[in-house]
């Protein structure tokens, strides 16, 4: 079949990672797929991609307008990407993902499957401080709630947020919602060699306790709440023990996000208030997948901060890699982390977290036995060919498994 995948900003993340994994998992199975997107540069993307045919549409046009209405603009974006697919593009299949409204465009403008890819509804990934942008949300709001309902199919990323999309759209109450976890390409991780990052080069010494915040650098992920736990934990080790700890905070940075900018600055000047040694902290910028892979296979426990996330690729990497996970316990973590076994579900307090950090440095056993059960849990539940299958039979009308 004819397929194309529609997203917004084909950049680094868990949103990109799974359309890039959903792209490929589709060629496998011998679909001709297209990537359209408003955004793409090869500097700032998954290696993968270089298999995919992808093209940027309207690339041209702003982002906001003197830095506000970032939502408006990426919807329409978007819907003029969905003009460019429908008139001069042909598929059986559009698969489109995190904004629904070009749904109304496909839906009037051509005749193929569509399917709808909900990470988590936009309404709640935003404030609506003052009387204007309350107004202007409640515009984009409603038209999110009734583009959605335009997709012959439905998709979410886990139980968690199929609960949450079902209290946000009552009028999507009755619609069958169809679970479809983000997958790990385990190929890629087996067939890939580590390489240490540049940057921890110059420190001679060794990384024994070394904990890693692997996110991107948005204020939801909460990576001030990792390096408030490694102050915690330096007040409770001898400082001879604290000096072999080193903090790790890494994720997708784009310079053209503000946002990506203004976080990266403002965490890398709250480590040094804390009073963290500048030996024993570092800030990694758009790791390469080389790199990412040496820091999750030699981390002593990944420590993933965000609350209420709708599911969260990270945790996933982190156990196939044999490295225990130290995750809020909410959302999607609760559904991809076996507490106890392949990591621990704590609350998004610095003693919480710095009480699970002294136990992946004291207790060796446990933190063994989750590393071994880490990567058996993934193939089990995560495994690219199950969502290679589980993809295949949505993209041809058959019937998936609904929630």
């Amino acid at each position: 079949m004819r397929v194309t995948v529609l997203h917004p900003d084909l950049g680094i993340g868990g949103a990109e990672r799974l359309i890039v994994d959903a792209a490929l998992a589709l060629q496998a199975k011998g679909h001709t797929v297209k990537v359209v997107t408003n955004q793409y540069d090869s500097a700032h993307a998954f290696r993968e991609c270089s298999q995919l045919d992808i093209s940027t549409s309207f690339s041209w046009f702003p982002r906001a307008f003197c830095g506000r209405f970032k939502a408006l603009f990426a919807y329409i974006r978007m819907c003029l990407a969905a003009v460019y697919v429908a008139l001069f593009m042909q598929q059986d299949v559009i698969l489109c993902d995190q904004i629904s409204a070009c749904l109304f465009v496909l839906r009037c403008l051509t005749k193929a499957r569509l399917v709808f890819y909900c990470h988590f509804p936009d309404l709640l990934l935003t404030d609506r401080n003052g009387r204007l942008k309350s107004w202007y949300r409640k515009v984009i709001d409603c038209l999110e709630a009734r583009s959605i309902d335009k997709a012959d199919v439905i998709c979410v990323n886990s139980n968690f947020t199929a609960s949450i999309v079902r209290l946000t759209f009552p009028r999507l109450a009755a619609r069958p919602l169809t679970v479809l976890y983000p997958s790990l390409n385990t190929a890629f991780f087996d067939s890939t060699e580590p390489s240490r990052p540049y940057k921890l080069e110059r420190d001679q010494g060794g990384f024994d306790h070394m904990f890693v915040s692997l996110n991107r650098f948005e204020g939801k992920k909460n990576h001030h709440l990792a390096i408030d736990a490694f102050v915690e934990l330096g007040k409770r080790l001898k400082p001879s023990e604290y000096a072999r700890c080193h903090l790790i905070v890494a994720g997708g940075y784009d310079r053209k996000n503000d946002e990506n900018l203004i976080v990266f600055r403002q965490l890398r000047d709250y480590a040094l208030e804390c009073g963290i040694s500048s030996r024993t902290h570092f800030f990694l910028q758009s790791p390469t997948d080389e790199e990412k892979l040496w820091l999750l296979r030699n981390a002593r426990a990944v420590l993933y901060t965000p609350s209420n996330e709708h599911f969260g690729i990270v945790p996933v990497e982190a156990m196939y890699c044999g490295t225990p996970v130290i995750a809020v316990d909410s959302g999607g973590p609760k559904e991809s982390i076996e507490h106890g076994k392949t990591g621990l579900l704590v609350e998004p307090t610095l003693n919480a977290f710095c009480d699970a950090m002294l136990q992946m440095i004291l207790k060796e056993d446990t933190r063994k036995a989750m590393s071994e059960e880490g990567p058996r849990r993934v193939r089990r539940l995560f495994a690219f060919e199950a969502f290679a299958d589980a993809l295949n039979n949505i993209v041809q009308g058959g019937a998936a498994a609904s929630n």
